[in-house]
Formats: structure tokens, sequence, C-alpha cells
């Protein structure tokens, strides 16, 4: 007795097997977390030092170089980039995928601190911090008012808000950006300074001497001890202007008198805006291994509270969301799923046209997919947008297997059997077939799962999430869908109409199909050189299609960035930024605006064009992305681009091309290169905005000391350069306390004393002797031209041309350009390397020819084991080929904007094991028919007939059932559209190919089973 038997003539066992699917697979969904996409980890450790006043240069030499040279021996990281500017040093470390983050912190932490000894006295400790690589932050939320200074505003976010944004479970940091803290500002005044025969020096030893944190320790008696304190700090404006910076001869120079003491701020080079009003933002950064979902609704839970405290006159708004566009996203593939099974459903009914045929699958559909949630779960899978994405796959899938056992006890009817000796018969011979697609189904991802890199963390959920619903779609095919066609099904004397009307359609086609299909067989020759044409024309439609890493998704913002002149200050960068404001602000798909200025250098601005809802809108952002760069190509004296959020995680921060070129040349031979291949790259006419990290334009001026005219009037080096950095370094001297916190100490001359370097001459140092000089004794200024950063990339001098490519330019066309340049102008000893999402393509590119040879090998091998034939598998593999190519057709002439990129060569790798199904079929079928003692040429004939409605009616579901993502629109459509694409082409040429280039093979390669039985006897 056949296994299936036992759940035929058992229906509550078959029942209780069903139901126990349905209730793990349900109890499995409410524990499963909602995410964007798989869990992985793209994190970049940054290592930040500053060094007040130091120009770029020193900067990289004393500061940047060891500590790079250091880092660079930790393990995990992927590649090192380092930026040295005025007064500071970034060092950024991109790790490999996935790399534990922590240990790779740990390292690099260890690292830093073997070279803290070598830095230069005056710098301060690097600051070394973690986060996910993004473009922007997960969320902005914009505090402004108008009646409370932006000082008074920061201290208040620091007080109130931030301690409960970071309390939220998965914040990493809830950063203030565009904060201006409180600090106490000593405004010197040189004149002032000459006078009193006082030096900016004496200035900072009084602070560090007078304001001084003191922990005095408590009195021990015999019975009772004193805590003691002493007021040795300053606390107040008041206590600092009156602060004795002199006491000579009975005069007292107090720091009022050479000073305007103001409560100010720490620093006034950077502000942000929030729709044209200045603010203060709280970004939100997610924990690497935190649910982006769960955290920012943590933080909205949170936020109403926090509001509603606010002061008088402060008012607070989340200004952009990230997971508006993830839930979005969620919330259409739902909608495809549930589209996907009325379509399948409609379609099944249309083929067998009697309900009580048509609730077997239909019942199958949602039991196979809610099952499939359970093994998710045991593989600690998430819900994201892969999972769906394969779920929406999934039906097309399931319901092949209900549909072949529905339609095997129909034909069985047909020839007279009752239903439930149709259903015993059919579940007996369809065992071998749903066995054999299962395996073949489940192998085909295997490849999926042991890819290394960004797709194999990304689609290895994606993978056995289809694995594992086939799976069980097969168990319930062989246990309660024979089960129900033996109770539910009639006899066909009891058919409708439309069942018999749609049988005669079918006879009618049967007949045809079957004279055709002879035809065919008579003409071998001709349908193998067919066949070899087809397989030929992969090659050249691979070649001439384009290719990216993912099709850029309308994520419902557009970043921009701007680069000012070099000297431009903060106000002329705002002036600018509002230009940026303007154009974002005049588009009616407008939400909100963002802006923040200075935090990459006084002269650059990054602003955020926040759109409306998808479906409050007509256009999309890759539609108005190139009106908007005109647009800004029109602000005159700016480099401005405007480009989308990376559409896969790890894309990092920048525009979507990267192109680094790396040397041990001088910075001005590599500008001299760098500036030739993005000329010619610019006259391509790929790209709609390119830029040169490496300029070298911004002006300094050099003070010159004459050393022997030093020496003889008494000055030294140290009196010289710590009199200038105490007046225009910025530098903090100590700490003072404020209301319970703490904060900088800055002395620095007032900006009227220091609008240009002439105004140095009028600067006083004063000798060991206490006699004052005028500077311009013993100084001269030389005006020279310096890069405005100093940029290694892997520890070598690089320049980083960035770039938006033209719409309809692919990330591999983009690149391809631009190596192909690189082979026309570099001279030896340059080497070219990637950042960013350029990075990612480089990576992933080959991923595909490699995973879909291995997915072949795979499949041939679990297809040799079952037919126990090394000739079979490759019958039912030639169709492989064939529905690729009817693919890779629409790929190239670009349907729609389609391409080669990680959706559509998973999508490849699934036809592999779609179309397979149907090759199963006809070789088991034709097999077993010769078994029976028919000759080769009847054996195919009369399987391939047999199998052509099972084969139709699976098709036109699968086809149709992702007729959806093909006609998808809103959030994260690209991705769906060009998977959905692949598949309904693919399955529908491939069919076609099947149902004729399959029976041609089996003619040509298969084994004569009629003579191999006559030799056995």
């Amino acid at each position: 007795m056949n296994f299936t038997d036992i759940f035929i003539k058992r229906p509550v066992l078959a029942t209780v097997v069903s139901l126990l699917i349905l209730v793990l697979g349900l109890r499995s969904f409410g524990l499963l977390s909602v995410r964007q996409f798989p869990v992985t980890q793209d994190a970049v450790v940054t290592v930040t030092t500053t060094y007040p006043g130091a120009d770029p240069k020193l900067v990289a030499g004393f500061i940047t170089t060891p500590l790079e040279n250091s880092i660079a021996q930790a393990n995990g990281i992927d590649y090192l980039t380092s930026t040295s500017t005025l007064g500071a040093s970034t060092i950024m470390a991109t790790l490999r995928l996935n790399y534990d983050y922590n240990k790779a912190l740990t390292e690099i932490n260890t690292q830093v601190n073997a070279v803290l000894n070598q830095l230069p006295p005056g710098s301060q400790q690097p600051i070394i911090t973690v986060a996910i690589g993004d473009t922007i932050d997960s969320m902005y939320i914009g505090f402004h008012s108008k009646v409370l200074s932006t000082n008074k505003i920061t201290d208040y976010l620091i007080r109130v808000v931030q301690p409960k944004l970071q309390a939220v479970e998965g914040v990493q940091t809830a950063e203030i950006i565009g904060k201006r803290q409180f600090a106490l500002r000593a405004w010197l005044d040189p004149g002032k300074l000459a006078a009193y025969h006082v030096t900016p020096a004496d200035v900072s030893t009084a602070l560090a001497d007078n304001d001084f944190i003191s922990a005095v320790g408590r009195t021990q008696g015999q019975m009772v001890t004193v805590n003691l304190t002493a007021n040795t700090g300053l606390h107040t404006v008041d206590e600092f202007r009156n602060l004795v910076v002199k006491a000579e001869n009975g005069t007292i120079v107090r720091l009022g008198d050479v000073a305007r003491v103001t409560l100010g701020s720490e620093n006034y080079d950077t502000s942000v805006g929030f729709d044209g009003d200045t603010a203060v933002y709280i970004g939100i950064q997610v924990a690497p291994s935190a649910n982006l979902l769960d955290v920012i609704q943590g933080v909205r839970k949170a936020f109403p509270p926090i509001e509603a405290a606010l002061p008088e006159g402060l008012q607070g708004k989340i200004v952009y969301d990230a997971t508006k566009f993830v839930n979005s996203s969620i919330h259409e593939v739902i909608s495809t799923l549930v589209e996907a099974l009325l379509i399948v459903t409609v379609v099944i009914f249309l083929f067998l046209g009697s309900a009580r045929s048509v609730l077997i699958p239909v019942i199958a559909m949602p039991l196979s997919l809610i099952g499939t949630f359970f093994i998710m779960l045991a593989l600690g899978y998430t819900i994201n947008l892969l999972t769906l994405l394969a779920m929406v796959l999934a039906i097309g899938l399931v319901v092949d297997d209900a549909i072949i056992v529905v339609e095997n006890v129909n034909r069985h009817m047909e020839q007279g059997m009752t239903p439930f000796k149709a259903a015993l018969l059919s579940a007996k011979e369809l065992v071998g077939p749903i066995f054999a697609m299962t395996v073949v189904l489940v192998a085909v991802y295997v490849p999926i799962g042991f890819m290394g890199g960004l797709t194999g963390a990304l689609f290895t959920e994606f993978a056995f999430t289809l694995a594992g619903s086939v799976t069980v779609s097969a168990i319930i095919a062989l246990t309660l869908s024979p089960m129900m066609c033996s109770r539910f099904l009639k006899g066909h004397d009891a058919d409708s109409r439309l069942v018999k009307f749609i049988d005669r359609q079918f006879s009618a086609l049967h007949a045809g199909y079957q004279r055709r299909l002879h035809g065919v067989l008579s003409s071998l020759p001709v349908v193998s050189v067919f066949a070899v044409i087809i397989l030929s024309s992969i090659y050249f439609l691979y070649a001439t299609s384009k290719s990216e890493l993912a099709p850029q998704e309308d994520q419902g913002v557009l970043i921009s960035m701007l680069t000012a002149s070099p000297d431009a200050t903060l106000a002329q960068t705002q002036m600018n930024s509002r230009q940026v404001y303007k154009i974002f602000a005049s588009y009616p798909e407008t939400d909100h605006v963002f802006q923040l200025d200075g935090l990459q250098g006084l002269n650059t601005g990054i602003a955020g064009m926040v759109f409306k809802p998808w479906d409050e809108r007509k256009r999309s952002t890759m539609q108005l992305l190139p009106e908007i760069q005109k647009n800004l190509n029109g602000i005159a004296g700016v480099r401005a681009a405007v480009f989308q959020r990376p559409p896969l995680p790890g894309g990092g921060k920048g525009m979507p091309m990267q192109f680094v070129i790396g040397t041990t040349d001088s910075y001005d031979k590599l500008l001299e290169v760098s500036e030739e291949l993005k000329a010619k790259a610019q006259a391509s006419g790929m790209f709609i905005f390119l830029d040169n990290d490496l300029k070298i334009d911004k002006p300094q001026t050099s003070i010159v000391i004459d050393r022997d005219k030093a020496a003889l009037l008494g000055l030294t080096m140290k009196d010289i350069g710590s009199s200038l950095n105490a007046m225009l370094g910025e530098g903090y001297i100590n700490y003072f306390s404020l209301g319970g916190r703490s904060y900088k100490v800055i002395p620095e001359v007032m900006q009227q004393q220091r609008l240009n370097a002439d105004q140095l001459n009028d600067y006083y140092v004063k000798n060991s002797a206490g006699t004052v000089f005028p500077l311009s004794t013993v100084v001269s200024l030389k005006t020279n031209v310096v890069p405005e950063s100093v940029n290694h990339f892997q520890q070598l001098n690089a320049a980083t041309i960035s770039g938006v490519p033209m719409p309809g330019v692919t990330m591999g066309d983009a690149l391809a350009t631009m190596k192909r340049i690189a082979g026309e102008v570099l001279p030896q000893g340059y080497s070219i390397d990637y950042a960013g999402q350029s990075r990612q393509y480089e990576q992933e590119s080959s991923a595909l020819l490699v995973t879909f040879a291995f997915a072949l090998i795979i499949i041939f091998l679990a297809l040799s084991a079952q037919f126990e034939s090394f000739r079979d598998p490759l019958i039912v593999l030639v169709s492989v080929p064939m529905s690729i190519c009817g693919a890779m057709i629409f790929i190239a002439i670009g349907v729609g904007g389609a391409s080669l990129n990680i959706y559509t060569e998973v999508g490849l790798v699934t036809l592999i094991g779609l179309i397979s199904k149907h090759g199963i079929l006809i070789v088991e079928f034709a097999n077993k028919l010769q078994m029976e003692g028919k000759s080769k040429l009847e054996a195919i004939i009369e399987g391939a007939s047999i199998r052509l409605r099972p084969i139709l009616m699976t098709t036109a579901a699968m086809v149709l059932g992702v007729l959806p993502l093909v006609t998808a629109s809103g959030a994260g459509a690209a991705g769906r559209y060009n998977m959905g694409l692949v598949i309904l082409t693919g399955i529908a040429i491939g069919t076609l190919f099947t149902l004729f280039v399959v029976p041609s093979m089996y003619m040509l390669i298969a084994a004569d089973h009629s003579k191999a039985e006559t030799a056995e006897a």
C-alpha cells in the first residue's frame, strides 16, 4: 500500500496534519519581527580627532597618518578612508559585510591607544563611534523657536529630550545636529591686550589656574566626619569678567578689561534649517543589530509626551522618517500577495470550471504560505520585503502541486473511475513527480544560501522561504489534496455546462498539440539547430544587457550636497542653501525640507527634499531628479548635486558612483590626472553630475617667522605659536559649571579683529622679560593655495570622482565608462578602487554566473538520483536555457527600465526550478508509458499530451500570479517589477519551448526503456 493511501482512507488524519500546519504557522506569524531587509551588519567605525587651528597638511602628517597606519592592522576592515581638514582628522573604517562590529571596535580602539603618545600635545583625544553606513539618519526631529536662542534650545534638548530618546531600546545615538552648546566666550581685544601688556597666553594661563575644579576631601574626627568643598571654580559670567589676569605694582587687570565676556556657544560653524526656519535637529541612529521598524516605532511612542512638555515657544516635529518607505513597501507587497491569490484562484476556475475542483488548490495556497511562517521562525528569519516577495512567487509554486493532483484525479474520473479510486491512483502516480519537483525547487535555492557578499546576505531568507513553502506544499499535495479530491469531486456525469465546455476546448487543444508535436518530432535536426541558436544567443543578450546592483527606488526623499567657494563663510553657505530651499519648496510634491550646513566644512551643505506620500503625488523622485538638478545648476558660485538614497543596505554615504584614484605621487600631480579623467567622463554624456573631492583651491596665509630677529628679541617659537593659537585657534582651556553641567571656556579674538590676515600684524606677543612686541616685528605674511582637504584611501593619496549617472544609465555602464577612461588617462603607478554603492556593485557583479552554474549542477545531480539516469536530467534541463533566453530578451532591450541586477539575477536562478517542473512531469510520464510497453515516440507524445493541461494551468497561474509585480507602483515597485518581469517572460516563453523542445530532446537522447525491459526479460 502506498503511504498516500493512508491519508485518503483516513480523512481525519489528513485534516489533523493540515490543521497542525495551520496552527503552527499562525502562532509563528505572531512571533516573527517585521523589518525592511534581512539582518545585515554594514557598520562604519569613525575615528575623529580635533586639533584646533591646525592646517590640513599638519593634521594629515601628525594625526591622520599615524592613526590610520595603526588602525589598518585591525581585522574586518573592507576599506579605510581618511580626510584631513582644518583642525580635524576623520578616519572611516568600513567593515566587511556582517563582520562583528563589536570585535572590530575593540581592535580599532586598541590600535588607536597604541599611538596616542605620538599625537601632538595640542590635539584632543580621538573619539571613536560606530554607525550603520548610511547617507542620513533614520529619523530627524526638528526643534525651532522664534523666542528662544539656538544655544538655549540646544541646552534644553541635551538636558531633557536627548536622554529620553536615547533610552528607547535600539537607539544607538540621538545626536544633536546643528547644536550650539553653551560655552563661556572671552572675546579678546588685541589693542587692549597690548595696552595692558597682557598676551593671550596670559589669559589662557589665568583661566586655567583660576577656574580650577578642586576635590578637597573631608575631615575625620573620632565620631564625626565633615565633607569639604572649596570654591576654586567660576560659575557665572560676572565671575569670569572679574577674573584677575594680571596683578602688578598694585594694579589689577581683569578679564573684562581686555575681553568681552559672554555666555555664547561652543562654535558658530554649523546651522540647520527646517522648512526654511533655523532649527536644531535630533537625528536618530539605529544600532546596527537593532530592528529599524521597532526602534522608530518606539521613538514615535516616546515623542508625544516630549512634545507636550516642551517650553512655551519651542516647537518640535518629526521632519523625516525612513520607515515610511519601509512600511509603504511592505503594505504594497502584502497587497500584491492578496491580488496574486485572487488572480490565481480565477485562473484555476477558468481552467477547471468547477467550484469543487477550485476549492482544493484554493485551500492549499494559503495553508502552504501560513505553514511557511513556522519554517521561517525555526530558521530565525523575519518578515521583510524579500521574504514577502518570496511568498508572492510561492503562490504559483504551491498551487502547482494541488493543480497537478486535481487534474490527474479528474482525468481518471473521465475514464470512468470513482473519485475515491481516482484519488488513490493519482496520488500513487504523482508521488515520484511531486517529490522530484520539490527536490529540484529546494535544490535550486541551495547555491543562493551558500553565496557570500550582499546577495547571499539578503537573498538567503528569500531562497529558503521559497524552498520552505514548496516543501509544505508538497506535504499538503500528498496528504490533504488527494483526500479532498476523494470526498469533494463528483463523477463526470455531474459536470456543469461550463465544465463540459472547457473540457471540449481542451480536447480540441489536446488534439491540435498532438498533431503539431508529431510534426516537430519528425524534424528533429531543425529543432536541434534552433535549440543551439537559442542557447548561443544567451551570451549576446547577457553582454548587451545593462547591469546595476539594484534598480533605484522611489524612497520618498532626495538628498542634495552643496559645495560653495573654498573660502566661503557659513553665512555665504547659508545664502546659497536658501536658494536650494526655494527650489525644493517650489515643487508641489514637497512635504518637508531639512538642511544641514557646515557639518562637513564651512562651505558645505546637505539638504533633504522629503516627498509627500506616494498616493498624494503624480511624479516620482526619478522623474523629478533631472529637473531639480538642472535648477540646482543655476545657483551661481556653487556646485550642487541631487541624488537618491542607496536602494540596498550598506550603500554608504555620498553619491551613487564613487571612483577612487590612488597614488603615492604628490597631490598636485594627482589633481592634474584626476581632473583630466573627470573632464573626459563629463564629456561622455553618461553623468548628470561629477565632482572631484581633491581641490587645490583654498587660499592659505603662511606666517613666516624671522627666527633670528625673534631670538634677538627674546621670543621663542612657543611664545609666538601659543599666542596665535590662543587668539585664533578656538580651542577650549577648561570647563566651568552651570546648572549642574560643565561647559567649555574658550578665549578667541573678536571677529572685528580677525576679518583678514593683515590684522595679524596688529597682534602683540611678549617675551620672557615681559616686553611686548607687535607681531609684525618678527613675521611676514605669504599667501598660497592648498588643498581644501588631504584625503587618503587605503592609506594612499587619493582623489575620489563622485557622480550621479544620467537617467537610464546604470551603475555598470557608468563604471565601465570610468574604467575605460582610466585606462587611457592614468599613468604608471596609479590605481583605481571603489567606494560606497560602486564598491557594492563591483563585489557582487560576478555572483550570478557562479551561482547559476552551481544551481544547474545541484539540480542535475538531484534529478540524476531521482531518475537513476544521467540522460533524463539533461532532457529536463534543456528547457532552462530557453526560458533564460526568453527573459533575457526583455532585459537586453530594457523594457520598463529592466536591467541585470540583484533582483533579476535571483529571478533567473528561480526560473531554473520553475521551468524544470514541466520537464519532470513530461519525462516521468513518458518513462512510465514506455515501461507499459509503448514505443519511445508513442510514450513521449502521449506523456506530453497528458501533461499539457496541468502545464498550461500552472503556467497561467504562475504568469498571471506575478502580474501584480510587473504592474507594481508605489514604494519599492522597481525591485518587484524587475523580478516579476523575469519570471513572467521566462515562464511564458520557456513553457512554449518545453512543450516542443523537451519531447524532441527525449527522442534524441532518452533511453529506450521498452528495449531495456525486453533485454531483462
